[in-house]
């Protein structure tokens, strides 16, 4: 087996969950090279490599300036800084491991579409629920005709109380207008399910959601600017900042590179002066709490997604013309199997549990691992467009997105022929007045 070379633009923790994954794969994978701004990231990237020869750059710029030096590139940025060095690492001649969203806006991510076309290049869209032994099964039961004809289908996708607050109250997404709205950034994976499910193309899509919860008119009584200030109601607030240092030290390190060995008092001091220190219901945040998306697809089928802070897990309902599927964490919770089938008529239930890989975020299913095992076979395949998750394919998901926020914005239904027409060729000042 010809090993691929992985290199990495932005070390986070989606291109760290990948570099230690390659690194557990030597058959498969030599990590070899990393660009970060913050050395302390880049040494983690080093450490996860497993490779003595790893080399460090302090930018993109001085990465992609070296002769071309893997096989694959990892862009793992922030959302807003993934077009750029995206289509400079397919210029420099490497195929792509881009992590979703995509882009900040629908006509970037027809543009990158465009330009893996343009450069003959292969671009893998980290969709990794494809790759989760959970949804691989789901699709096998879909695709046997167990179900029938699918008329409609339900998901939902539970953030979680943690999630929301440290990631879209008061995190890199809290802010829409500044970063990637939220149906976009937390939940283009479960509209890839979806699409993916439904095997037939959209074509319309309405939505509604807001903001109700985290805002100033829900704050508790005296409750300060910030979770270390002394708040009347720190001891029951399922959201104080303080729990960093106790049961949310996983997602602290996400954001607080010196979370390893760092005290209760450091910690303190940190959420002191951070964003992630705020009160969720004293933050300048605009991202939605809750939202609903229903799409019409063809065939006549429907499909709706609900979106909510207020539950955590995600859960699939799927009827078709002979049964129907119930699965996921609330489904699992209370009956002990993962999907269950019942077959109209007969009454019948049938019953499936499903191992999940281990490797990478919990909250994928082992679809993280799933992606690692696959990439390499991916990357072999003759045509790009054959790839699993490969840009052409989800660009479907994100048009599903980006529709839904305009939908919602605008309380009208959206064709997504005529949206994605809009979009495409769009001159630079127009997306950006968009």
């Amino acid at each position: 087996m010809k090993r691929l070379r992985l290199a990495g633009i932005g070390c986070g923790g989606r291109t760290l969950t990948y570099f230690g994954l390659g690194g557990k794969m030597p058959d498969r994978y030599e990590v070899v090279a990393a660009a970060d701004p913050l050395p302390e990231r880049v040494e983690r990237a080093r450490v996860a490599s497993r490779n003595p020869a790893f080399r460090g750059f302090a930018s993109d710029k001085e990465l992609l300036a070296q002769d071309r030096l893997a096989d694959v590139m990892v862009i793992g940025t922030q959302d807003a800084y993934h077009v750029q060095p995206c289509i400079a690492a397919m210029e420099k001649g490497y195929d792509i491991l881009l992590e979703k969203p995509i882009a900040t806006t629908l006509a970037d991510v027809l543009m990158l579409e465009s330009a893996a076309k343009r450069l003959k290049r292969k671009v893998l869209v980290c969709h990794v629920l494809r790759y989760s032994p959970f949804y691989r099964k789901v699709k096998e039961i879909v695709a046997s005709g167990a179900l029938g004809k699918v008329i409609s289908l339900n998901a939902t996708e539970g953030v979680g109380a943690w999630h929301q607050a440290h990631s879209f109250v008061r995190g890199h997404w809290s802010v829409t207008e500044k970063a990637t709205p939220m149906i976009i950034a937390k939940s283009c994976h479960d509209l890839d399910v979806i699409s993916w499910l439904m095997d037939e193309p959209c074509q319309s899509v309405a939505s509604y959601g807001e903001l109700s919860h985290f805002t100033a008119a829900n704050a508790p009584a005296g409750a300060p600017a910030r979770c270390t200030d002394g708040c009347p109601v720190a001891a029951t607030c399922q959201y104080n900042a303080t729990l960093y240092a106790a049961n949310q030290r996983g997602w602290l390190a996400h954001v607080y590179d010196q979370e390893a060995g760092a005290s209760t008092e450091q910690i303190n001091a940190w959420l002191a002066t951070s964003p992630w220190g705020r009160c969720v219901y004293r933050c300048d945040n605009t991202a939605v709490d809750h939202q609903v998306v229903a799409m019409r697809f063809g065939g006549g089928s429907t499909a709706t997604f609900t979106m909510t802070a207020f539950d955590s897990g995600r859960d699939l309902e799927i009827y078709g013309t002979k049964g129907h599927l119930r699965a996921g964490d609330n489904y699992r919770q209370h009956t002990g199997a993962d999907i269950l089938i019942s077959e109209h008529g007969t009454g019948n239930v049938t019953k499936f549990n499903v191992s999940t890989m281990v490797g990478g975020y919990d909250g994928h299913g082992g679809g993280d691992s799933g992606l690692m095992l696959a990439l390499h076979d991916e990357m072999m395949k003759a045509d790009a467009a054959d790839m699993h998750s490969s840009i052409h394919r989800s660009v479907e998901s994100h048009l599903i997105g980006y529709a839904a926020e305009h939908a919602r914005k605008t309380d009208t239904a959206v064709d997504l022929a005529t949206f994605r027409k809009l979009h495409e060729g769009m001159p630079l000042e127009a997306k950006q007045a968009r």
